[in-house]
């Protein structure tokens, strides 16, 4: 186990290192620079601020300086924000960030779970074909599409909810929904195909057989084995749940990190936007590595693969 979990913690950083170079480099060979604006900068004020932020050095010594600075724990300045650092703006996103998509995956696993596992036990049913088909249509429509819709239905048809802003827990209760809805759907066929796959296996057979209750076989002895494949997809769809906010941001007016990325890229922020890659990076491997942790755990057969 120690062994697993050192290689997999040496494979997340040099992927980490490999975001920072790739992300660093990208966003300089981009056009244009982050002191481009509607009017042109008089040639001499330009010449001043490349040379206090050090853009005039070459790029393997602004590399270099940039990653002794990510050792310090340091994002460097905002290039367009220059009352802020990126470490200021991105704690200020972030957060917001990650309420959005912690809530949207605990929903998503949730209801993923409970509706394939309700659907499993009544299979070729009605309920099991409803689910099926809930589960089609939640991984045919992206949280894109779906975001619109319910802001036009419950916030500008019926008035229940509003349609944008972070004031208070009722705002976060349709993007929330929108962006749960797509991996809610994929959460309940991983779920139905495994559950459906443990109830045939003798073990749960013999408990039948024994006179068990239903709900006894299905907690104690089908569950443990039909999370596995659950659990191996909840690191991914994690990770996709905090990049798919960028999105939801947007279309909810939320402060979070998916704004500064999107008002970093088009102003041309250099450190902004490669900060805030960098912590979506960070997130999507730390989720990766736990959610490979928790499998572990429950097969250790995993720690061979």
């Amino acid at each position: 186990m120690a062994r697993y979990l050192l290689r997999r913690i040496a494979f997340s950083l040099v992927t980490l290192w490999a975001v920072v170079t790739v992300a660093f480099f990208l966003v300089r060979a981009a056009p244009g620079g982050p002191f481009d604006g509607e009017r042109r900068l008089p040639p001499s004020v330009e010449a001043n601020l490349r040379a206090a932020y050090h853009l005039d050095d070459p790029l393997p010594r602004q590399y270099g300086r940039y990653l002794a600075m990510l050792v310090g724990g340091d994002l460097g300045p905002s290039f367009r924000s220059k009352d802020f650092s990126v470490n200021e703006l991105i704690g200020r996103g972030l957060p917001v960030s990650l309420v959005l998509g912690g809530l949207a995956f605990l929903l998503a696993l949730a209801a993923g779970v409970g509706a394939g596992t309700w659907a499993a036990c009544a299979k070729d049913r009605p309920r099991d074909r409803l689910v099926t088909i809930w589960a089609t249509l939640g991984l045919a429509l992206p949280p894109i599409i779906v975001a619109p819709a319910l802001v036009l239905l419950f916030a500008v048809g019926l008035g229940w909810l509003p349609a944008g802003g972070h004031q208070g827990a009722r705002h976060f209760v349709l993007p929330v929904v929108a962006l749960a809805l797509p991996h809610a759907a994929a959460f309940a066929r991983l779920a139905r195909g495994a559950v459906i796959e443990v109830l045939a296996r003798p073990h749960v057979l013999t408990a039948r057989a024994k006179g068990l209750p239903g709900r006894r076989i299905v907690v104690r002895h089908v569950l443990p084995s039909a999370l596995l494949p659950v659990v191996s997809f909840a690191g991914p769809a994690a990770a996709a749940l905090l990049a798919g906010s960028m999105v939801i941001e947007q279309v909810f007016s939320l402060p979070g990190l998916g704004r500064h990325f999107v008002q970093g890229a088009l102003n041309r922020d250099y450190t902004l936007v490669t900060g805030a890659v960098i912590v979506y990076a960070a997130l999507v491997l730390g989720l990766n590595l736990l959610a490979d942790i928790c499998l572990v755990r429950l097969d250790r057969r995993a720690s061979h693969a």
